[in-house]
């Protein structure tokens, strides 16, 4: 593995990552009604840690070889999205908007996913913990936006 190309990665992650303490859940999220399978908060941040280094060793495997273009750009779009949906939902409070956001991240950690399995099937295999997680933080996405109907037409303050 091109250790210059995972600290590249993993920089990117670190960036995504960022905007959890930007944007920190807070009493509007504490006071929302959610399911009870909710994960405890500590698990964010542990589940996050582990999923974006194994992000970055993954692109790092992939990204030198062959025919890796659109499994680049898959992993290109999905840390977008996951950047992106912190603000929308946590700064926000958009709740629909995020959902939103979450079916965009979840589409392209798919796609990800199969295409490294296609070129480097570790590389897919590092992925896959990815897909199931934001399948969970998807599901829960939605069941909020369903058990919060009036707060999710409300903007933040």
């Amino acid at each position: 593995m091109d250790w210059g190309l995972f600290a590249i990665f993993l920089a990117a992650c670190g960036a995504a990552a960022t905007t959890g303490s930007m944007f920190m859940p807070g009493a509007w999220y504490r006071g929302l009604s959610k399911p009870t399978w909710t994960p405890p908060n500590w698990v964010f941040p542990v589940a996050w840690t582990i999923l974006y280094i194994s992000s970055a060793v993954a692109a790092a495997r992939v990204a030198p070889l062959p025919g890796s273009a659109y499994g680049m750009a898959f992993w290109a779009m999905q840390i977008a999205f996951n950047t992106l949906w912190t603000p929308v939902f946590f700064g926000l409070h958009r709740i629909r908007a995020g959902f939103v956001v979450m079916i965009g991240l979840w589409v392209s950690v798919a796609c990800t996913t199969v295409t490294f399995w296609m070129l480097d099937w570790i590389a897919g295999a590092l992925f896959t913990p990815y897909l199931v997680w934001v399948t969970i933080a998807g599901a829960l996405n939605g069941s909020v936006w369903i058990r919060n109907p009036n707060e999710a037409a409300q903007p933040a303050e």
